[in-house]
């Protein structure tokens, strides 16, 4: 072998070498973001649950507020006719003097 040909092959190694060292970076991190990848999804998951049961939350309240206004209306209601039913217990009673 002549010395031209160890240079190029000491080259080669070199590059060889280099691509091999590259390539095992590379590969540890693609597994670190594989890794950070399956943490996002497992966060994602569980902020999606979190989001189905703040709705969940949300209508129940809209429902029971939507209730208590009812009643509260109701009441009011009821009040306006117990006064009216008064006014004409009043207005039949000066009939009957």
């Amino acid at each position: 072998m002549t010395a031209e040909e160890e240079a190029l092959m000491r080259k080669l190694e070199t590059c060889v070498n280099h691509f091999v060292w590259e390539y095992e970076a590379l590969k540890s991190q693609n597994a670190e973001l594989a890794c950070v990848i399956e943490e996002k999804d497992r966060q994602m998951a569980e902020l999606r649950a979190q989001v189905e049961n703040l709705q969940k939350d949300y209508a129940n309240l809209k429902t029971a507020k939507m209730i208590d206004i009812s009643s509260g209306e109701m009441r009011d209601a009821k009040l306006r006719l117990s006064r009216l039913v008064r006014e004409v217990d009043k207005c039949i009673a000066l009939l009957n003097v």
